[in-house]
C-alpha cells in the first residue's frame, strides 16, 4: 500500500566558517538563530555553551531577539555564516552590557513620558481643556490655601509643570532612588527656567531644587560634580536669602516665629562644608560644619515632649514635626497642629464647592476645542441677568469668548434659537432618562468615579494616625465620615514653596441634584456626539503616568521643610572627625 504520510520538506544547506567550519542542513523556515547557535556549540564540543558562540551573516551579528526564523533573519540556501567563540566571562559581560543598554533605553523613554505627562497636565489644568475621565483637579495655592494668580498663562503652566516634576523627584529621593531623582530634578530645573525670573525669585522652590540636586551628588559620591556643586550651593544660598530674608528674619515673621526651615539649613551648611573640605578650605569647612552641627542638635526632640503630645491624641510623626518647628514649645506645637487641622477642614469644604462646580461644568459640555465652560465668565454673564444654562451654552459654542457670547445673548433672534435648542436637548435627555437609557447611566459612570477616586487614594478622613488629634464635639468642627478625606491642595507663596494642589471634593448625596446632573450630563453627551465631526480631537493621554504624577502630590505646605536629618548628622560627625586630623589653613 502506498504511504499516506506527507514527505518532509527538503532541508536547506548553509555553510559555517570560522571557529567551527562545515555544512549544516537546516530548515530555514523553522530553525531560529538560537537553534543554529546551539547546533554550532554542539559541533564545537569541549563544553562550549551556546552563549559563547557568536554568529555573523552579511556583516551583521545575528541576535536571538526578536525570535525569528533563519529565513526571516535573511539567510538563504548556501548562505555563509561566520562563527566565533568568546569566553564565558566575556559572554556575561556582553549580556550585562546589553541589559544595561536596555535599562538605560527604558529609563530614557520613561523620562520622556514623565515630561510629556507633566506638560499635558499643566496644559489642561491651565487652559481649561475638558477631560471628564480625569479624577483630580490641579491648582496652585499658597500656604494659606489661597489660589495663586498669574499674569501669564505660560508662567502658570511652566510653574505647575516644574512643581510636579520636583515633587516626583522628592518622592524618588525618599525611596533612595537618587540617580533617577537626579534626572527628574534636571527636568524640573528646565521647567523652572521657562518661568519669568521675577515670578520665582522671591519663592524658595528654586533654591530648594538646587539643594536637592547637590544632595543627590553627595549621596551618590559623585566627586566629578564638586565644582558645579559649589556653584549650585551659592545659588541656593542667595535664593534662600532673597525669599527668607537675612538670617531667615522674613521667614520667621511669616511663620509666626517658628523655625520650620531649620532642617534646610542643616543640609545646606553640611554640603557647603563638604565642598569647602574637598577644595582644601579647612577653616571654612570647619565653620560650616560647626554651624550645621549646632542646628542639628536643635532638631533633636526630647522623647518626653513627644510623649506629652501623644497623650493628647497626636500621632508621633506629626508631634515630632511640630516640636522641631517650634523649638520644643508644647503650646506652640499644639497651636501648629490645630492650625493644620483647621486648614484640612477648610479645604474639605472648599473641595465640596469645587466638586459641585466640576459637575456643573460637565453638565454644560465641552467647547469645540474640548475645553470646559469658563465658570468665571459664566458668573459674569449671569450677574447681568442672563439665565445660567443659556449663558453657558452661549459661551460653549463661542469657545468661551465672553464678547461673542454677549452678542449672541443680546440678539433677540439668536437668543430665541439658542433657547429652542436647549429646550429640545432637555426634552430629549429627559425622555431618555425616564426610560433608563444606557447612555445616561454610562455618563454618570464616567463622572462619579472621577470625583471619588482622588478622595480614596489621597484624601482620607483625619484620625490620630494621620497626625491630628480626634476633634471633640466642643470644637465645633468634628468631621463626619461621609465628609470624605482631606484634599491636598497647596502651592505658591511669596516666600514658601508653591505646590501643585490636587483636590476634588467627595460626591454629593442629594439624590435630586444628582438626578439633574445625570440628565444634563446625558444631554450634553448626546449633543457633543452630534457635534463630534466638528470637534477638535482630544490628544492621546498617558493616563497611568499622569495619575502617578498627580497622586504623589502631598498638598502639605510644610512637607518640604520636614526633613529627617539623621543622615546629615552622621555626615557632619564624619567630616568633623576628618577636620580634627587636618592642618589649619585658609
Amino acid at each position: 500500500m502506498a504511504s499516506e504520510e506527507v514527505p518532509a520538506p527538503a532541508a536547506d544547506r548553509i555553510r559555517v566558517v570560522g571557529k567551527w567550519a562545515g555544512a549544516l542542513e537546516v530548515d530555514l523556515g523553522a530553525w531560529t538563530v538560537p537553534m543554529l547557535r546551539a547546533e554550532v556549540a554542539r559541533r564545537v564540543g569541549d563544553g562550549v555553551g551556546p552563549e559563547c558562540v557568536g554568529l555573523i551573516f552579511g556583516g551583521r551579528v545575528l541576535k536571538d531577539e526578536p525570535p525569528a526564523s533563519l529565513r526571516e533573519a535573511g539567510l538563504k540556501a548556501n548562505a555563509k555564516v561566520l562563527s566565533s567563540l568568546t569566553s564565558p566571562d566575556r559572554a556575561k559581560e556582553i549580556a550585562a552590557e546589553a541589559a544595561k543598554a536596555k535599562a538605560e533605553e527604558e529609563h530614557a523613554a520613561r523620562l520622556v513620558r514623565l515630561w510629556e505627562a507633566a506638560k499635558a497636565l499643566s496644559q489642561r489644568h491651565t487652559d481649561g481643556s475638558y477631560l471628564a475621565e480625569e479624577d483630580y483637579n490641579l491648582d496652585l495655592e499658597d500656604q494659606s490655601g489661597q489660589k495663586v494668580m498669574f499674569g501669564s498663562v505660560d508662567d502658570k503652566k511652566a510653574l505647575t509643570m516644574a512643581l510636579m516634576l520636583h515633587q516626583k523627584a522628592k518622592t524618588q529621593m525618599k525611596r533612595q532612588m537618587y540617580k533617577e531623582a537626579l534626572d527628574v530634578l534636571t527636568m524640573a530645573e528646565e521647567a523652572f527656567s521657562l518661568c519669568d525670573p521675577k515670578l520665582i525669585e522671591k519663592v524658595d522652590n528654586v533654591p530648594m531644587l538646587q539643594l536637592d540636586i547637590v544632595w543627590c551628588y553627595f549621596v551618590l559620591r559623585d566627586v566629578s560634580c564638586l565644582e558645579v556643586a559649589g556653584t549650585r550651593l551659592e545659588k541656593a544660598r542667595l535664593g534662600f536669602e532673597r525669599s527668607h530674608g537675612k538670617d531667615s528674619t522674613r521667614f520667621r515673621i511669616l511663620q509666626a516665629g517658628r523655625q520650620a526651615d531649620l532642617a534646610i539649613y542643616v543640609r545646606l551648611e553640611l554640603l557647603e562644608g563638604v565642598v569647602a573640605y574637598h577644595n582644601g578650605h579647612v577653616e571654612k569647612a570647619r565653620g560650616c560644619l560647626t554651624s550645621a552641627h549646632a542646628k542639628y542638635l536643635q532638631l533633636q526632640v526630647p522623647e518626653e515632649a513627644i510623649s506629652m503630645l501623644m497623650d493628647m491624641g497626636y500621632e508621633p510623626r506629626s508631634a515630632k514635626r511640630a516640636l522641631k518647628m517650634t523649638g520644643y514649645d508644647i503650646q506652640s506645637s499644639v497651636e501648629l497642629l490645630c492650625e493644620e487641622r483647621e486648614k484640612k477642614f477648610r479645604r474639605r469644604e472648599e473641595d465640596r464647592v469645587r466638586q459641585r462646580e466640576i459637575l456643573e461644568q460637565m453638565a454644560y459640555g465641552k467647547t469645540p476645542m474640548n475645553k470646559a465652560v469658563d465658570m468665571q465668565k459664566l458668573k459674569g454673564l449671569t450677574a447681568i441677568g442672563f439665565e445660567k444654562y443659556l449663558a453657558a451654552e452661549a459661551l460653549r459654542i463661542n469657545e468661551n469668548d465672553a464678547d461673542k457670547a454677549l452678542d449672541l445673548l443680546t440678539n433677540p433672534e439668536q437668543n430665541c434659537i439658542l433657547q429652542s435648542k436647549i429646550q429640545a436637548k432637555r426634552s430629549r435627555a429627559s425622555r431618555g432618562f425616564s426610560a433608563g437609557s444606557s447612555s445616561s447611566r454610562a455618563a454618570v459612570a464616567r463622572a462619579a468615579p472621577a470625583i471619588n477616586n482622588s478622595q480614596t487614594s489621597v484624601n482620607d478622613v483625619p484620625h490620630p494616625a494621620d497626625g491630628d488629634a480626634p476633634p471633640h464635639p466642643a470644637d465645633g468642627g468634628a468631621p463626619h465620615p461621609a465628609d470624605g478625606g482631606d484634599a491636598p491642595p497647596h502651592a505658591a507663596d511669596g516666600d514658601a514653596p508653591p505646590h501643585a494642589a490636587d483636590g476634588d471634593a467627595p460626591p454629593m448625596n442629594n439624590e435630586e441634584t444628582a438626578n439633574q446632573d445625570e440628565i444634563m450630563i446625558d444631554e450634553v453627551a448626546a449633543d457633543d456626539e452630534n457635534e463630534g465631526a466638528n470637534s477638535h480631537p482630544v490628544p492621546a493621554r498617558d493616563a497611568s503616568m499622569e495619575s502617578e504624577l498627580a497622586n504623589e502630590l502631598t498638598g502639605d505646605a510644610l512637607d518640604d521643610y520636614d526633613i529627617d536629618v539623621s543622615n546629615e548628622g552622621q555626615a557632619i560627625a564624619e567630616y568633623l572627625s576628618l577636620l580634627e586630623a587636618a592642618p589649619s589653613s585658609s
